[in-house]
């Protein structure tokens, strides 16, 4: 009993409203936890059924039944009732796994799943598409078409709360539909193992009021104020080859191999959920960037001292 209660607990410690599929914030994840419920309690009813009829039978006198009354009830709970019960569940079952519609103007959100990051990119059909990392962020009551690929191996695409898996296959674009239904910051991960720090690829969803996301679409586009200066960090980001595969919008950084750093200040994690972005955190990365995320295809500079370390972390850190 004691190990039974134990388990309990730590699975219901597990559960929280920042990652799961229990506190669903999406229409079609709220729909698929309704479909989950009914579906599990109608499999535990035909169990409770099962079960009451064995015992029952293994507790008749002989001969309680005869045949005509044997074949009957044989027909009416082996033949009619599982064909009513399944029928019934499939009407109720295929409405709700329709996709969700969309139209030509939606929100496009394009997401590359790469070794071990995400590359965002907003196609709003205004303007030139906005380039982010690591972070996703939705309006609220609004259709946004999701167009998922993958640059190197597959991954898988999951916001727990918000829809289901969708894989990211290199070659193919798949597309999820989702709508949120309420604000707030949440969490998403690759359910698809695709290397040595899988576990370490997560990432932000911020669902925000429709206003509230267009004020930021259009701030976002805006480059930081500080990208314009040239600083002892702006100028070592360039001296150590930085700008070679990371992009800064409001300089001459226009490099796509790697995360576009533009806002990296307002940035609620480093390394795809790995660590906070602290400025010893960001400079540790720098520095080393395998000894924090294993198999990470940035570079390491074991030989850059300290100091210029954090002089490159201090001033992405002012990118907000």
């Amino acid at each position: 009993m004691r190990k039974l209660v134990g388990t309990s607990v730590i699975l219901l410690a597990g559960c929280n409203a920042h990652q799961s599929t229990l506190a669903p914030f999406g229409e079609e994840a709220r729909s698929t936890y309704w479909l989950t419920v009914t579906l599990g309690i109608g499999a535990l009813l035909i169990a409770v059924l099962v079960g009451t009829l064995a015992w029952r039978a293994a507790h008749s006198p002989g001969n309680a039944l005869d045949h005509r009354q044997g074949m009957r009830l044989i027909l009416w709970l082996g033949a009619v009732f599982p064909t009513v019960v399944l029928t019934a569940l499939l009407l109720f079952a295929l409405p709700e796994m329709r996709p969700l519609p969309s139209q030509p103007g939606d929100l496009t959100i394009r997401v590359d799943g790469e070794q071990f990051w995400w590359r965002v990119q907003y196609e709003s059909g205004r303007g030139e598409p906005l380039i982010g990392a690591n972070e996703v962020r939705i309006p609220v009551g609004r259709p946004v078409v999701f167009q998922l690929a993958a640059k190197d191996v597959i991954h898988s695409f999951w916001i727990p709360g918000l829809a289901g898996k969708m894989d990211m296959i290199p070659g193919r674009t798949n597309r999820l539909i989702v709508k949120a239904e309420k604000t707030g910051r949440f969490r998403g991960v690759c359910a698809e193992f695709c290397g040595l720090s899988h576990a370490l690829m997560a990432f932000d969803v911020v669902a925000m009021e429709p206003s509230a996301f267009d004020a930021w679409l259009v701030a976002a586009r805006t480059p930081a104020a500080v990208a314009r200066g040239r600083t002892r960090g702006a100028a070592l980001f360039a001296d150590y080859g930085c700008n070679a595969c990371h992009a800064v919008r409001g300089t001459e950084h226009d490099a796509r191999i790697g995360p576009d750093l533009s806002r990296y200040g307002a940035r609620t994690s480093l390394g795809a959920g790995t660590l906070p972005p602290t400025t010893g955190n960001t400079a540790t990365f720098i520095r080393d960037a395998d000894a924090v995320k294993p198999g990470a295809r940035m570079p390491s500079y074991p030989m850059m001292p300290e100091d210029e370390a954090h002089a490159i972390a201090a001033w992405l850190k002012e990118l907000k």
